[in-house]
């Protein structure tokens, strides 16, 4: 085995011991490059057997570059960084971590919702600046009895449900693909999305990023929702029309916005969310605890290593390349 070739396309981790202790029972040594661009992917993977893969882009043109790429794994729950068309086409096994930072996500969506709702981070840095007056978060709304509205029910919004309803919060969702007897063992409403707009008072997405979530909740979005209305977004900063926010923000169409993710990270030093003290922002942190990356790194380097021996990931994202390759399952 210590012929293949394993490369980290682009990385922000201080250890890779995790990975190495996997790939260390088969003999292969990884390679680490900081990779941002189509051509230096290409350029510095060209004859990896398997790509580990945060940021980078692994486009049609990169996995048709890549003659010997058998596997590209994704270190996290979402894989819009890869064309799954051309990896299917091209026999790529695509791999995620589907069970990885539920509750850390979903921890973290609860906490940007209660420091939205409660106003503690306005008041926190109020008192900093010398001002004792909780009147600056004059109104503050009781959370008991009120409605999250939940877009998107996987595994990490049906966590941040039981979180929810342990303050007294209801619950509905929009997700077209959970079936109405898992949100009802929940005790979970499924709605449409004009309904949840309009019925809820708080609104967590959880979304992933594709063409048809790209930019969803827009200015149409915005002027149904209650004017006390919170969103908070813990998924892609991209299916939020950011403009439209910050209009809607502007304009007093909600109350405010916990966001852990953005359109364009880092945020640009000139944004006006900067200057919104109804606005909570985090530097898409919300996956991270050591014990969650640990598992990570794990679970990634071992859908890498399943694929070279010759069998299929226990975390398959592309199905359909089953059709075409003779592995095992596990």
């Amino acid at each position: 085995m210590s012929q293949l070739k394993v490369v980290v396309t682009d990385y922000n981790y201080h250890t890779f011991a995790p990975e190495k202790e996997v790939l260390d029972e088969m003999g292969i040594e990884l390679t680490l490059e900081q990779c941002q661009t189509e051509e230096e992917v290409i350029e510095k993977c060209r004859d990896a057997d398997a790509i580990l893969n945060q940021y980078a882009p692994i486009s049609r043109k990169v996995i048709e570059s890549l003659g010997n790429l058998k596997v590209v794994a994704r270190y996290g729950i979402g894989f819009n960084t890869v064309d799954l068309d051309a990896a299917t086409e091209s026999g790529v096994v695509v791999a995620n971590v589907t069970d990885y930072c539920l509750d850390e996500v979903s921890d973290h969506a609860m906490a940007l919702l209660l420091s939205s709702v409660r106003k503690v981070t306005l008041m926190n840095n109020e008192v900093k600046n010398g001002n004792w007056d909780y009147k600056v978060a004059i109104p503050v709304y009781r959370m008991r009895g009120r409605t999250l509205g939940l877009m998107g029910f996987g595994n990490i919004p049906q966590r941040l449900t039981e979180k929810a309803q342990a303050f007294g919060i209801q619950v509905m969702a929009y997700d077209p693909f959970v079936p109405k007897e898992v949100a009802e063992s929940l005790n979970v409403k499924l709605v449409e999305l004009d309904e949840l707009y309009e019925e809820s008072d708080y609104i967590s997405v959880h979304l992933p990023l594709n063409e048809k979530t790209e930019k969803i909740i827009s200015h149409d979005a915005f002027k149904k929702m209650k004017k006390d209305a919170f969103i908070i977004n813990t998924s892609r900063g991209p299916v939020i029309d950011e403009q439209a926010l910050i209009l809607a923000l502007q304009n007093g169409e909600i109350a405010g916005a916990g966001l852990d993710v953005l359109e364009h990270e880092p945020i640009d030093e000139a944004h006006p969310f900067l200057n919104m003290n109804q606005v909570i922002l985090n530097p898409h942190s919300a996956f991270y605890s050591v014990e969650a990356e640990a598992e990570l790194k794990r679970k990634t380097a071992q859908n890498v290593a399943d694929v070279l021996n010759g069998y299929f990931p226990s975390y398959l994202v592309n199905q359909d390349v089953k059709k075409q390759l003779d592995l095992k399952e596990k």
